[in-house]
């Protein structure tokens, strides 16, 4: 299965429009917090991610202050 499958089909599965699936956003997050953190700290960040904008943070901004913040440590 590709990234764009489980993509579609985790969506479905959630009952989310799959293109609010930000994926390269999270991905690029995910990346700079394992690179500038620890590497188990990338699916931490990016749940928090999703809490975040789940509860109506703007998921671009929220990724960035993230990315900031990791490039800090």
């Amino acid at each position: 299965m590709t990234l764009d499958e489980w993509t579609v089909a985790a969506c479905a599965e959630l009952g989310l429009d799959e293109g609010d699936a930000a994926t390269t956003l999270v991905l690029d997050l995910a990346r700079d917090v394992a690179h500038n953190v620890v590497r188990p700290a990338a699916p931490v960040t990016a749940y928090l991610l999703g809490l975040a904008v789940g509860r109506g943070a703007d998921a671009a901004d929220a990724a960035a202050r993230l990315t900031a913040l990791s490039s800090r440590s």
